[in-house]
């Protein structure tokens, strides 16, 4: 079964197909809108996925000066733009979600499969509740966020788990972990354990792989986490990096080509996906 195609995938989908009509007419963003009621910046936003038009009259005033004539072309655009007005379940959380991360979780509840690399924290989709309370219960008072926050992050963290990964034929999630980061202690010894035996568990689905890269491995290794999210329909690849105060999405393909080779590069230089296990329930028995 495929991935659910959500509002935000057909916010970015929409955008690339924008910005490949506006190069192919030989326009600039400045000509783009010159002489209609639109922005630069509004436009700009669109073609990258972080806006929709509110109106398909916006969108039909771009297609006609793009030179788009087809009806059945501008109907499917048409429609995929009311698809990106959809609110997702995730905008429950929106006061909540830091710069550019409702984006991210949008694309992510869209997703065919993930790939994702942590060399400081354990991967986000494989956290135990008491993994994620205990960390943002750390930097509650750093971060000066409120106890309502925090549940509030917790919920969410555990909504996206169960949805993605829990569900019947959920995404294909393959994490790569640094020993690092499974070292790093959160909380105690039995939240450590307890994160452990979760990833154990997680490692018994057909949809779930997760390799760790040993301390004394000498290999690449990323400083930056990142992941990679892959699309059935459309047909697209996008990165994203985590940035001061926020979190950064890009589709430009010199960007997901590079992340596509460092990630290469860290699965060949982890241990094999079948001995995760057994690293785990070692480590476990010297914390």
């Amino acid at each position: 079964m495929a991935a659910p195609t959500g509002p935000t995938v057909r916010r970015v989908q929409l955008g690339a197909e924008l910005r490949r009509l506006r190069e192919k007419a030989g326009l600039t963003l400045v000509d783009a809108v010159d002489g209609l009621a639109l922005s630069t910046t509004k436009v700009h936003r669109v073609e990258n996925g972080l806006t929709a038009f509110k109106s398909t009259a916006e969108l039909r005033l771009l297609l006609d000066r793009y030179g788009v004539e087809d009806e059945e072309d501008i109907e499917f655009l048409v429609e995929i733009q009311r698809d990106s007005l959809n609110r997702g379940w995730w905008s429950q959380y929106r006061s909540v979600l830091p710069s550019g991360m409702e984006m991210y979780v949008g694309l992510e509840a869209g997703a065919r499969t993930i790939r994702a690399w942590q060399p400081s924290v354990v991967v986000g989709l494989l956290q135990t509740e008491g993994y994620v309370r205990e960390m943002l219960q750390a930097a509650k008072p750093v971060e000066e966020t409120t106890t309502e926050f925090v549940e509030r992050m917790i919920q969410l963290r555990m909504e996206r788990k169960e949805r993605l990964i829990g569900r019947a034929n959920g995404l294909e999630l393959w994490a790569i972990v640094d020993e690092a980061a499974l070292r790093r202690v959160i909380g105690g010894p039995d939240t450590m354990r307890e994160q452990y035996e979760e990833i154990i568990r997680l490692t018994k689905l057909d949809n779930v792989t997760v390799q760790i890269l040993p301390l004394a491995s000498a290999t690449y290794r990323s400083s930056v986490n990142f992941t990679l999210l892959e699309f059935g329909d459309p047909k697209l690849t996008v990165v994203q990096t985590d940035v001061p105060e926020g979190s950064n999405v890009s589709d430009k393909d010199t960007t997901t080509w590079a992340y596509t080779r460092r990630f290469d590069a860290l699965r060949a230089g982890a241990l094999p996906p079948g001995e995760t296990p057994t690293f785990l329930h070692r480590l476990a028995g010297k914390i």
